[in-house]
């Protein structure tokens, strides 16, 4: 699970989440489904669509990036994206590195890369996401991630 593909941003997809450590490990429909909201996400990025980036999100979930208060709802997620894009990240990368569902929700703890057009790492750190399901789709519920590099 690597996640590196040579010419272009790597897909979640590329990453296979099946290959992450998993404790109380979710079944492969939940594993899947994971990886296709992850690859929505990336697909968004890729196409600078910030709804379709807030989209991956619960109606009520949690965006908590760093040195920023929490962010809900989809307007207000929307409009953090879109700065990420107006920024100049074209593009992420994931690293899946444990899975463990609780219940009713599956904990997802991996390592990023937040790339701009050329395929540059802009900033890399850590992520911790909660899924739930919502109206029969699994999605971010509460999504928190911090940089590897200083403030």
């Amino acid at each position: 699970m690597n996640g590196k593909q040579g010419g272009h941003i790597a897909s979640f997809a590329d990453c296979n989440p099946s290959g992450a450590r998993r404790m109380n490990a979710p079944s492969n429909y939940v594993v899947d489904a994971i990886s296709a909201n992850n690859r929505d996400f990336e697909q968004a990025f890729q196409a600078l669509n910030a709804e379709g980036l807030a989209a991956v999100y619960t109606s009520n979930g949690m965006l908590m990036p760093p040195n920023s208060p929490i962010i809900q709802g989809r307007a207000n997620m929307t409009a953090f994206w879109q700065g990420l894009i107006d920024m100049g990240i074209a593009g992420v990368e994931f690293d899946t590195v444990e899975l463990d569902q609780v219940g009713d929700s599956v904990n997802e703890v991996g390592k990023f890369k937040l790339k701009t057009a050329d395929g540059s790492v802009a900033d890399s750190g850590k992520f911790i996401v909660v899924w739930k399901q919502e109206a029969g789709k699994w999605l971010w519920h509460h999504d928190i991630f911090s940089s590897d590099n200083a403030a």
